[in-house]
């Protein structure tokens, strides 16, 4: 009866709010959650990126803990400053979302006596030294549950020796769009100064090594020269400037010329999505993409790599079309399968499109992630009641 009527003190944990997978997630949930059930709070070990509107706009409580190093003084004085955060606020649960996140807030949150505290691990590649993934193990073996986004990750922290009864696996929900009208089709394509009839082959993605963008402009190459009303577009930034420079080179190397156009970083997916033939992820390793269940819901057919979380998503031959990591020919014969085939293309967009809906909406994901807030209090709560029948 008392937890029906009191709002659960929850308070989301990220290392900022920059345009990423992660981000965006818990900027949906944050949105989403029941506001008549969660008394929500936030923090961060930085207040930037271009989210973090989104979470101050909604009047959100916002603290941060900035740190240059997760080993050092500075850094030990902001944690205490989190634990006595989460203990003056009456914190009852804490979810922290990476590798930074995890290490700086599940300590502090034991610390500061937060009877739930959950970490989030999201990827099957992160760059991690590894030292950070044995220092990850040891602090998420303070967690009280250790959450992934898709089967792949959590086999991954099976494999690396986490307890199989702490790991569980909420994937990814997105908002359904509507079906696109005919109003918004060709913006894209005139921005880029393209003729009407130009087909797109686009890559949507934060752009770093593990995303597979030299793969994908190799694999353009190869289709530029079968189809020459093919383009390429890549959308999105580098943090790395040299990476960004590097990609650019690798495509004038090739030979692409105009075929390929580098956009920057993007927001307006309703407006690129319309215009797009193919959507390709040709990433290294993934949790479980957003882009790729965005495509999809806008009936784009998708060609992805079949690595971390993506054969979750794609169904092959049914909902999309699944290629090896790292093999340029097998990417380009997929995409000019599609190109030389609208028909096997509408009938994978649609298909996509019914995928999503029934499987990884975002009302799914809320529903699932306050379901598994509400378990894992009331088990806190039951194995302090037995405690204190024992006594």
């Amino acid at each position: 009866m008392c937890m029906q009527q009191e709002k659960v003190k929850l308070l989301e944990f990220l290392t900022n709010f920059k345009i990423g997978g992660t981000e965006r997630q818990v900027v949906n949930l944050a949105r989403g959650l029941d506001r008549g059930r969660f008394d929500l709070h936030v923090a961060c070990l930085g207040r930037s990126g271009e989210l973090l509107n989104q979470i101050e706009g909604n009047q959100i409580p916002l603290s941060e803990y900035p740190i240059n190093s997760l080993f050092n003084h500075t850094t030990v004085r902001e944690q205490w400053k989190f634990a006595g955060y989460v203990k003056r606020n009456r914190i009852q649960i804490v979810h922290s979302y990476g590798f930074y996140s995890n290490v700086f807030s599940v300590p502090s949150a034991r610390l500061g006596g937060v009877p739930v505290v959950i970490a989030s691990i999201r990827d099957t590649g992160d760059p991690l030294t590894p030292m950070q993934r044995r220092v990850q193990k040891v602090i998420c073996s303070l967690a009280d549950h250790i959450l992934a986004n898709s089967n792949a990750v959590r086999d991954r922290l099976l494999k690396e020796g986490y307890r199989p009864g702490k790991i569980g696996v909420i994937r990814n929900g997105i908002i359904i769009p509507a079906q696109f009208g005919d109003g918004v089709r060709g913006l894209f394509r005139r921005e880029l100064g393209l003729p009407g009839n130009a087909r797109l082959i686009a890559v949507v993605s934060r752009l770093n090594p593990l995303k597979g963008i030299e793969y994908f402009l190799e694999a353009a190459a190869l289709l530029a020269a079968r189809f020459e009303d093919v383009f390429f577009p890549i959308v999105g930034d580098a943090v790395d400037p040299a990476y960004m420079a590097a990609l650019k080179d690798h495509a004038a190397r090739l030979g692409l010329g105009r075929r390929v156009l580098f956009t920057g970083f993007r927001l307006d997916m309703g407006s690129i999505l319309p215009d797009l033939l193919i959507s390709v992820l040709p990433s290294l390793s993934e949790g479980l993409s957003n882009v790729l269940l965005e495509s999809m819901a806008a009936g784009v057919p998708v060609v992805a790599t079949k690595v971390g979380g993506n054969p979750e998503v794609v169904e092959e031959g049914v909902t999309g079309l699944l290629v090896p990591p790292r093999d340029p020919a097998a990417l380009a014969d997929a995409v000019g399968t599609l190109l030389g085939n609208p028909d096997l293309a509408a009938r994978l967009g649609a298909s996509g499109r019914r995928r999503v809906e029934v499987h990884f909406s975002l009302d799914r994901m809320v529903q699932d992630t306050q379901k598994l807030y509400f378990e894992l209090l009331q088990n806190v709560r039951r194995v302090s009641l037995r405690r204190m029948a024992a006594l």
